[in-house]
């Protein structure tokens, strides 16, 4: 009579142990959702940004995420519910933004984007949260001081950017354009003679002309040649995450974060910034 007990409880200790291990396996991990359709809690939120453009979105040496863009879309986060170490940075080039919103890859790219009337049929955006100009980064002792001047020049921006394309189009269609992977390539060949000049928005300009290695070496021209409304982009059809980090961005601007964020990345380099963007104004 108790060997049976004994072995019904043992038999019932067994169920018990399966029955848990089970559960175990169909719960998962305490992670969520990675890219970030949770509310916070245990859940994980990637966010594309750029690795290579100083005072924008860098990866330091160290591993560590340093620019504007990361300031911003690390405060937005913090609204929906996700602290810094939640964040997973994930590269974003330029070429391949909308593509990783469609694919799921992230959540949200905060990345220099301007918003555009072609981007906003395949993403939407929240913001803008700067109002950036394009312009010309050129050596020191260039002669070029118009947009003009880029006549019969080599002229270097990166794949999937609008700048060289506007410039062609626009101010100097006999100049060379020379595409590149990244504006860290550009600069390098800017720096090595290969461009004349490298364009893209004032803000990154002013982030990579700031930089120790490159201080006296390279100056921007000073000129306005269009207006970049950078926005947050995030999966066609996803207007409540749009709702969301739109009121993060008024709240960044209203409690100063904003400013303060501006003065940390751009403030070495002398950038004259325009004031914060109303949320939904879009400046041609």
């Amino acid at each position: 009579m108790f060997t049976m007990k004994l072995r019904k409880v043992s038999a019932a200790a067994a169920t018990a142990l399966v029955l848990a291990l089970t559960a175990t396996a169909c719960g998962g991990d305490d992670g969520g959702d990675s890219n970030g359709s949770g509310s916070g809690g245990g859940d994980k939120i990637k966010i594309g940004i750029k690795y290579d453009q100083p005072g924008l979105g860098l990866k330091e040496p160290d591993g560590s995420f340093s620019g504007f863009d990361v300031d911003v879309a690390t405060y937005v986060a913090k609204e929906l519910g996700y602290e810094p170490n939640q964040i997973e940075w994930v590269e974003t080039k330029s070429a391949d933004r909308e593509n990783a919103l469609a694919r799921g890859d992230v959540k949200m790219i905060a990345a220099t984007y301007s918003i555009t009337d072609e981007r906003k049929q395949k993403v939407d955006f929240a913001g803008p949260y700067l109002l950036a100009h394009q312009d010309l980064l050129v050596k020191k002792d260039s002669d070029i001081t118009k947009g003009t001047d880029l006549n019969g020049k080599k002229l270097c921006s990166v794949v999937g950017s609008t700048s060289a394309q506007n410039v062609a189009d626009k101010i100097a269609p006999k100049a060379q354009l020379s595409e590149r992977g990244g504006y860290s390539e550009c600069l390098a060949a800017l720096q090595n003679g290969q461009v004349d000049a490298l364009t893209t928005d004032d803000s990154i300009l002013a982030g990579y002309a700031a930089q120790d290695q490159y201080k006296g070496q390279f100056k921007l021209a000073g000129l306005k040649l269009s207006n970049e409304n950078y926005g947050i982009g995030v999966k066609k059809g996803d207007t409540a995450t749009v709702d969301k980090i739109n009121k993060a961005l008024e709240k960044m601007v209203s409690d100063d974060s904003w400013q303060k964020a501006v003065d940390k990345n751009f403030g070495p380099a002398n950038y004259k910034n325009e004031q914060a963007p109303k949320i939904g104004q879009i400046v041609k």
